[in-house]
């Protein structure tokens, strides 16, 4: 078994592993209130992590050194997650007379009737949901599994950069977790649809919560790196200076309605497709918020066009928007970058 789901482990380090970067963040909590105490990124090799896969592991392991050169943590102790498309959710029924060792013993003997994989390649965790409303002797019970070898990466991974993997989580449910505080940082409501939509450097992953619990995961090869390029190519900059330009929001005359126009309507597209799929294969139409994370979110004015363009309430999203800062962390700058830190700080939350 493996810690998937929501035991709780305190004092986590969130530390996630997206395409193009490795960012990790420390929490503290006092009472009901958060603190950063620190936080780090660092940008990852090209072709280091395909599709959400570890492709690298010597690189990302670098990485991981750099990172942890950077801060100085009060644990080891981290939480990393692997992407919903990496994991087998199912919900069963069991005895609900039955301890976790008993549920465990039973999931393992009848594991072949939920998993498509032989079991010793694959690592599983269950959490008892409540009871069921068809019998109350017996319980709800919600079982997860993946891949050894996903898990197994990462955990390789946060070795090599002297990291404990204490829990391997899974995106969507830390993503869920992000969405709940950042709604009481920013003053949201977090009842009715909601589409999260993390911009990551190639892939673009949509979140769908109901009253703030995930319902509809779906990701689509699609990026902040494309911006980065229609850069580079209209006016002749480096992968450098593009993405320097970009940060600084210093770029030249016309780039908004040339550059950024066509990339947030194409994205716009993207976004709107993915939603119309989910509304095909549900009872809604509509969605109440459109949440942006990742670091392409955060690019000057790209909000503000995709409501324009698909007409929802959008917003980028800011976990530490009242949050209390340590010493050590650069405020300024962690809210520039608040928007690419949501699945660490759905991670780093977990041990609470």
């Amino acid at each position: 078994m493996v810690s998937f789901l929501a035991k709780k482990n305190n004092g986590l380090l969130g530390i996630d592993i997206s395409s193009s970067s490795i960012k990790l963040l420390e929490l503290s909590k006092s009472g009901s209130k958060y603190r950063v105490e620190s936080y780090a990124s660092r940008p990852l090799p090209d072709g280091s992590v395909v599709e959400k896969n570890i492709a690298n592991l010597d690189a990302v392991g670098e990485t991981m050194v750099k990172l942890a050169s950077l801060v100085e943590a009060s644990t080891d102790k981290a939480a990393v997650a692997v992407s919903g498309s990496a994991v087998i959710t199912k919900s069963i029924e069991m005895n609900a007379s039955m301890n976790d060792t008993e549920m465990e013993t039973q999931i393992a003997l009848e594991a072949d009737q939920y998993i498509p994989y032989p079991l010793e390649e694959v690592l599983i965790d269950f959490e008892r949901q409540g009871l069921s409303e068809k019998d109350p002797d017996m319980v709800e019970v919600l079982l997860a599994a993946c891949k050894k070898e996903n898990v197994d990466a990462r955990v390789a991974a946060l070795e090599i950069g002297g990291f404990h993997a204490k829990v391997v989580d899974i995106e969507a449910y830390a993503m869920e977790r992000a969405f709940a505080l950042m709604c009481e940082q920013m003053d949201l409501d977090k009842e009715g649809l909601t589409a999260i939509v993390d911009i990551g450097a190639t892939m673009t992953t949509m979140y769908i919560l109901r009253d703030g619990i995930s319902i509809y995961y779906r990701e689509q090869v699609f990026g902040g790196s494309r911006l980065s390029t229609d850069i580079q190519a209209r006016y002749g900059l480096s992968p450098a200076d593009a993405e320097s330009a970009l940060l600084n929001d210093d770029l030249p005359e016309g780039y908004e309605e040339h550059v950024l126009k066509p990339f947030v309507h194409e994205m716009s597209e993207q976004i709107g497709r993915t939603l119309q799929f989910f509304f095909s294969s549900s009872q809604y139409n509509d969605v109440d918020l459109l949440v942006l994370a990742g670091g392409t979110a955060a690019t000057s004015g790209l909000a503000e066009m995709v409501q324009d363009d698909l007409s929802t309430s959008t917003v980028v999203a800011n976990p530490f928007a009242k949050m209390a800062v340590g010493k050590k962390v650069n405020t300024k700058q962690l809210h520039n970058d608040a928007a690419s830190l949501m699945l660490a700080c759905g991670l780093a939350i977990r041990g609470f």
